[in-house]
C-alpha cells in the first residue's frame, strides 16, 4: 500500500471467477549466465532415455543462458572442476558410480553452495553414501509398468512447478522409495496411487521435492524413465525449474512443512470483500483487480499462527497481506487498527517488498537476496508468536518486529489487498498452522543476526548458515541484545556456531549487557570458518515472561567465531518432532539407516537424516524410521546395547525426559548414555546408570 490514498466507494464488489486456465509463466528475465554438469554414468540398469535427457537438457541451456557439459566420466567431480558449475544434473544414474577422492570432491562442493539435480535413477544410485542418500531425499524401492498416472501439484511456486496443473496426467515409470522424503525436504508434487497402479506408499507417496542440504540446494523429480518425457513442454520446464532453483537462479522456500490448513486453494469459502475491486479466481490463483479494497478471511481471527502463501507481482505493482485486525466490511480497519506486510519493492524502505508498513523496513540486504523478480512466484511465511512477527521470504527471514502498541495487536484476521488499477497482484496456496495459545511451549530457534540492537558484531553472509547470514565480526566485549523474547519454561541455550579463528565463550544474560549470567558455553574451532557445529549449556535462574536476552562474547584475541542461530530450549521436551542432539551437539542415530530389528543406535554428526529424525511422546515411546528406541532384551545391566526394535509397548521402550536433561528408562531407572563419553561418529549407546553428565544429557525436538 502506498500512501496516497484513494476515495473508496461504498460499494462491495463480487468476487469475479474466470473459466479459463492460467498460461504457464516463463522467467521474468534472463539469467545471469550459468554453467551446468550433467553425470549419466551407470553401474547398474542403463535408462536409453539419457541421450533424449542430455539433449533436452542442452536444448533448454541454449534456451536459457546456460551452458551444458555432458559427462560419464567421474574424474571430473574434482574441487577445481566442481568449482566453476553451478549445477550438477545426475540424469538416471545407477549404482556406485564415483570413488572416495570423487565424493569427498562433491560433498565439498555442495557444501560451498553448489546445487544437486537428480532425475529418476538419481534415487537408484550410491546406496553406500550417506551423503548422498540424505542429499537425493530418498532412495528408490522398487516400481510398477509404465502407465498413466496423476500428479499431485502441492506447490505451485517453486519455479519447477509454477507452470503446472493442480493435476497434472503424464506416462513414466512410478518410482516407490524406502523412506517418505516429507520430513527433511519440502515436497513439491506427490503422486495419486488411486490413478495407477502399483503404488505402495499410501495416501502419501511424494514425487518431486526441493531441499536445502549441507550449505547447497538440491532438487529431485522422479520423472523422467522414457524418452517420451523430455520431448513433453511441461516435462521440460519441470526440468528447468528445478535446475535454475539448484543453481541459485531462482529461490524458493524448500523447508519442510508439515500441519498447514488451506484457507484458500481454489475454494474461497469463508472469505469476504470489504471496499471496492474485486479478485478473480482462476486456476487455484486470486489476481487483484481495481481497488483499494481488502479480501479478508472472515471465517476465523487467528493469535498465534505461521501464515503461508505464494504471491506474484506482474511487473511494477503493490500489494500487501494484513494480519491483526478486526472484523469490519471497511478495509481501512486493517489498515489502522492492524499489520500490513508490503509486497512493492521499489518502495522506500519502511514501505517496501518485506517491510511491516510505516513500522520497520525488512533487511533489504537479505530480502534483495532472496527475491524472485516480476513475474516469478514468492513464498511468504508470516509467523506470528504473541506480538511478535518474523516475515520470511523464500524461506529467508527478512524481518523481525515485535507490536508495542497497546491500540493495535498481531492477533485477529488475515487478508489480501486489492490496491488499485494497474496493480495487479496474483496469490496462491494459502494456508495457515495454528501454534496454541500462549507462552510457546516449544523450543524457540532465533537467527543471531536479528538483533535488537548490538555493539561491535554484525550480520556476514555465508554459505551454509540458516538465513543465509551470520552474526560475525565477534570479538572480546562485544554484544547482542534480542528483546520480546519469552522466556517462560526455558532451560538450557543450543548456539549453532562456526569458527576458523581462536574460538571463545557465550555468556547468556538477562537485564543488560552486564547483567545477571543464566550460563555461558565455550565455543572451540571448529575447523574452518564453513564448518558449523553445535554447542549448548544448561541455564538456572531463568526469569518468566518476556525479557530482553544480551549475548555476550568474551575470548583472547579477535575474529573469534560466528554465531548462525540459537535455539531456547524447554526443560522436560514437550514431544516433537526432529533430531535428538547430545555430547558434542551431535545426534542420536539409527546407524546405516537401516531398519532391521537389533540395529545399534548411535552419536553421529548432525546431517538431516530420517536416521536422525525422532518422533518424542512425552513418558512413552522415541521412534524413528517406523520402530522404537528399545533396550536390549529390557535388561537393566549397565551397558546394555540400546536399538532400534519393532514398537511392542513393552517398558524396554519407555523413555521419561527428566529436568536435568537425561532420558530415563523408569523400568531399570537408568539412563540413554553415551559410552565411554567420547564424541566420535559411531561411538554406540547405552545404558547406564544415571549420573547426569554431558554424555548422558539430550536437547529433545
Amino acid at each position: 500500500m502506498r500512501l496516497l490514498r484513494t476515495v473508496l466507494g461504498a460499494a462491495t464488489a463480487v468476487l469475479a471467477t474466470l473459466a479459463c486456465t492460467t498460461p504457464a509463466t516463463p522467467a521474468a528475465a534472463a539469467d545471469a549466465p550459468y554453467d551446468v554438469l550433467v553425470f549419466s554414468k551407470t553401474a547398474g540398469f542403463r535408462h536409453d532415455a539419457i541421450p533424449a535427457g542430455i539433449q533436452a537438457i542442452r536444448d533448454l541451456g541454449v534456451a536459457n543462458n546456460f551452458t551444458v557439459t555432458a559427462t560419464e566420466d567421474a574424474a571430473q567431480f574434482t574441487t577445481a572442476n566442481l568449482a566453476r558449475i553451478e549445477a550438477v544434473v545426475f540424469l538416471n544414474t545407477t549404482g556406485d558410480v564415483l570413488n572416495a577422492t570423487q565424493q569427498t570432491a562433491f560433498e565439498a562442493y555442495i557444501g560451498a553452495g553448489g546445487g544437486y539435480v537428480g532425475v529418476h535413477a538419481a534415487a537408484d544410485t550410491e546406496y553406500d553414501w550417506p551423503f548422498y542418500g540424505n542429499l537425493v531425499g530418498a532412495w528408490f524401492a522398487s516400481h510398477p509398468a509404465i502407465q498413466a498416472a496423476n500428479v499431485k501439484v502441492e506447490d505451485r511456486a517453486h519455479a519447477a512447478t509454477a507452470h503446472l496443473p493442480q493435476t497434472w496426467n503424464r506416462t513414466d515409470e512410478w518410482y516407490n522409495y524406502r523412506t517418505n522424503a516429507r520430513s527433511t525436504a519440502h515436497v513439491l508434487a506427490t503422486l495419486d496411487e488411486s490413478s495407477y497402479s502399483g503404488g505402495s506408499m499410501g495416501g502419501d507417496h511424494p514425487h518431486a521435492w526441493c531441499k536445502a542440504y549441507a550449505g547447497g540446494r538440491s532438487f529431485y523429480t522422479g520423472g523422467g524413465h522414457t524418452q517420451a518425457s523430455y520431448a513433453e513442454p511441461a516435462f521440460r520446464a519441470h526440468l528447468l525449474g528445478g535446475i535454475r532453483y539448484a543453481a541459485g537462479r531462482s529461490r524458493a522456500d524448500c523447508r519442510p512443512e508439515t500441519g498447514y490448513t488451506a484457507l484458500y486453494n481454489g475454494a474461497t469459502t469463508g472469505w469476504s470483500q470489504a471496499g471496492p475491486g474485486s479478485f478473480t479466481n482462476a486456476d487455484a490463483t486470486l489476481t487483484s483487480v481495481g481497488g483499494m479494497g481488502l479480501y479478508w478471511y472472515s471465517a476465523k481471527q487467528f493469535t498465534n499462527y505461521s501464515l503461508k502463501l505464494d504471491w506474484r507481482l506482474a511487473g511494477d505493482d503493490n500489494s500487501g497481506v494484513f494480519i491483526g485486525f478486526p472484523p469490519s466490511s471497511d478495509p481501512w480497519s486493517a489498515v489502522n487498527n492492524g499489520y500490513e506486510i508490503q509486497i512493492d519493492p521499489t518502495d522506500s524502505p519502511d514501505r517496501t517488498t518485506g517491510s511491516v508498513y510505516t513500522f520497520k523496513s525488512a533487511d533489504l540486504a537479505a530480502r534483495d537476496a532472496a527475491l524472485n523478480p516480476a513475474g516469478e512466484w514468492n513464498t511468504y511465511e508470516l509467523l506470528v508468536e504473541g506480538e511478535r512477527l518474523q516475515v520470511f521470504l523464500n524461506g529467508v527471514k527478512i524481518n523481525d518486529f515485535t507490536n508495542t502498541d497497546p491500540a493495535r495487536s498481531l492477533a485477529g484476521h488475515v487478508g489480501i489487498q486489492n490496491h488499485g488499477t494497474g496493480d495487479d497482484v496474483s496469490f496462491r496456496n494459502i494456508r495457515i498452522k495454528e501454534l496454541g495459545g500462549t507462552p510457546p511451549t516449544g523450543n524457540t530457534t532465533v537467527q543471531a543476526e536479528a538483533f535488537s540492537s548490538a555493539s561491535g558484531v554484525t550480520p556476514f553472509t555465508k554459505a551454509g548458515a540458516n538465513g543465509g547470514q551470520t552474526l560475525g565480526y565477534v570479538d572480546p566485549g562485544d554484544w547482542a541484545a534480542y528483546q520480546g523474547l519469552d522466556l517462560t519454561g526455558v532451560t538450557s541455550f543450543r548456539a549453532r556456531v562456526v569458527s576458523g579463528g581462536p574460538g571463545g565463550t557465550i555468556q547468556i544474560r538477562t537485564g543488560s549487557p552486564t547483567g545477571t549470567v543464566l550460563g555461558q558455553v565455550a565455543v572451540p574451532n571448529t575447523g574452518s570458518w564453513t564448518t558449523f557445529a553445535d554447542v549448548s549449556t544448561a541455564l538456572t535462574g531463568v526469569p518468566s515472561g518476556s525479557q530482553t536476552l544480551w549475548l555476550t562474547f568474551t575470548g583472547t584475541g579477535s575474529g573469534l567465531f560466528d554465531v548462525d542461530d540459537f535455539t531456547l530450549v524447554r526443560g522436560g521436551g514437550g514431544g516433537g518432532t526432529g533430531p535428538i542432539r547430545g555430547l558434542a551437539g551431535k545426534c542420536l542415530d539409527v546407524r546405516s539407516g537401516a531398519t532391521a530389528d537389533g540395529t545399534q543406535i548411535q552419536l553421529y554428526t548432525c546431517n538431516g537424516s530420517t536416521a536422525q529424525t525422532w518422533t518424542v511422546t512425552p513418558n512413552s515411546t522415541v521412534k524413528a524410521l517406523g520402530k522404537c528406541l528399545d533396550v536390549s532384551g529390557g535388561a537393566t545391566a549397565d551397558g546394555t546395547k540400546i536399538q532400534l526394535w519393532t514398537c511392542n509397548g513393552t517398558g524396554a521402550q519407555n523413555w521419561s525426559a527428566q529436568a536435568d536433561g537425561t532420558l530415563r528408562n523408569p523400568q531399570s531407572g537408568k539412563c540413554l548414555d553415551v559410552a565411554g563419553n567420547n564424541s566420535a561418529d559411531s561411538t554406540p549407546v547405552q545404558l547406564w546408570s544415571c549420573t547426569g553428565a554431558a554424555n548422558q544429557r539430550w536437547t529433545l525436538p
